[in-house]
C-alpha cells in the first residue's frame, strides 16, 4: 500500500535520449532514465545454484517502467566473449533526480555506486570469480555451486564492510561512494552491451506483475533465477491478463518501447490544454461580432430624420 501511494503521489520524469555507444561488434542505443524518488532498498534472497562452467553471476536490480519500479531477478548468464566481466546497473542521485546507469561487459569492473549487491559484488570489483587463460575460475568462497563438480575453483574469503540494503548512490540516504582510479579507467574502455539473452530476460520482468514494487511491496514474486530461460518460463506461464500492458520498458537498451512508455505520462499534460486555448478564442471571437452589428444599427435609426425634413416643406 505504501508503494501504491507514494506511485500514485510522485511523478517520474524519463528523459529519453539516442545515442550509438560502439563496442565490439555492437552498437546499442542508450537510453537516459531519470526518476524523482529512490528505488526500493535491495531484497534478501538465496542465489541459484550455479547451472554449469562459463557460467558468471548478475546480480538484480530495480529498473523502472510506465509502471514503477520493477524488479529484474538476478541470473547466471554466460559472457559476451572470454575475459570480460559484468559491471552492474546503479541508480544514483544526480541533479534532482535518480539516474539510472546501466550494466555492460568489459575487461575490468567499473564503477557501481558502491551498491552492496551480494554474492560477489560487495560495492567495489568482483570477488566471484576472475578469468585465468581464457577460462574462468570460481570463488567457492562466494556462489552457490551445489553439489557441481569443477574444477577451476579456488577459495578467496572475503570480508563485507559495506553490509546495507541500500540500492542507489548518492543524496539523502544513499551510499556516499565515488568511483576509485581502477572504477574510472574501466568506465573508459570499450564495452559490449547486454548480450540478446540478458535482454530477453529484462524484457521478461517487464511484463510480469508480480516483479513491480508497487505490487510486491519491495518483495519481488521471484528475485532471483538460475537462467534467463527458467524465469522466461515462469513469465510465460502467467495469463495475458495479468501482464504488465505491452510497450513497458524492459531494458535500458530497448529504444523500441522505452521512449514511447516513458513519454506517455509526460505528454498526457502537455496534450490536455493544447485544445483549450481554441476553445476560448472562439468565444472572443463571437462576443466581438456581436457588438458590431449593433454600432451599425444606430445610423440606420438616422435615416429616417432626412426623410421627414422634405415632409416639413410641403407646407411651404
Amino acid at each position: 500500500m505504501i508503494f501504491s501511494k507514494l506511485l500514485r503521489t510522485v511523478s517520474a520524469k524519463v528523459v529519453i535520449g539516442a545515442a550509438l555507444v560502439a563496442a565490439p561488434s555492437i552498437a546499442s542505443a542508450q537510453i537516459s532514465i531519470q526518476v524523482g524518488f529512490a528505488p526500493p532498498i535491495l531484497p534478501v534472497y538465496a542465489q541459484p545454484v550455479f547451472p554449469g562452467d562459463g557460467y558468471i553471476w548478475t546480480p538484480g536490480y530495480w529498473a523502472y517502467g510506465p509502471e514503477g519500479y520493477y524488479w529484474i531477478p538476478g541470473t547466471w548468464v554466460l559472457a559476451p566473449t572470454p575475459g570480460y566481466l559484468w559491471t552492474p546497473a546503479y541508480w544514483g542521485w544526480e541533479g534532482g533526480f535518480y539516474r539510472f546507469h546501466g550494466g555492460y561487459w568489459g575487461p575490468h569492473i567499473g564503477f557501481y555506486g558502491g551498491i552492496n549487491y551480494g554474492f560477489g559484488y560487495f560495492g567495489t570489483g568482483f570477488a566471484g570469480g576472475e578469468w585465468r587463460s581464457g577460462h574462468f575460475f570460481y570463488n567457492t568462497a562466494v556462489g552457490n555451486f551445489g553439489g557441481a563438480h569443477i574444477t577451476n575453483v579456488y577459495v578467496n574469503n572475503v570480508t563485507v564492510v559495506n553490509n546495507n540494503h541500500v540500492s542507489f548512490n548518492g543524496g539523502a540516504g544513499g551510499i556516499q561512494a565515488r568511483p576509485q582510479p581502477a572504477e574510472l579507467a574501466a568506465m573508459h574502455e570499450q564495452h559490449v552491451q547486454p548480450t540478446a539473452q540478458q535482454q530477453q530476460h529484462f524484457q521478461a520482468a517487464a511484463q510480469d506483475r508480480g516483479q513491480l514494487a508497487s505490487v510486491n511491496g519491495g518483495h519481488p514474486q521471484m528475485a532471483a533465477a538460475r537462467t534467463p530461460e527458467q524465469f522466461a518460463s515462469h513469465v510465460n506461464s502467467i495469463p495475458q491478463s495479468q501482464r504488465v500492458a505491452p510497450g513497458a520498458p524492459g531494458a535500458r537498451f530497448n529504444p523500441s518501447s522505452q521512449p514511447n512508455g516513458g513519454a506517455r505520462p509526460a505528454a498526457a499534460p502537455v496534450s490536455r490544454p493544447a485544445p483549450q486555448p481554441q476553445l476560448q478564442s472562439r468565444p472572443q471571437a463571437q462576443s466581438q461580432s456581436r457588438p458590431a452589428p449593433q454600432p451599425q444599427s444606430h445610423p440606420q435609426a438616422q435615416h429616417p430624420a432626412p426623410k421627414e425634413a422634405p415632409k416639413e416643406e410641403r407646407p411651404r
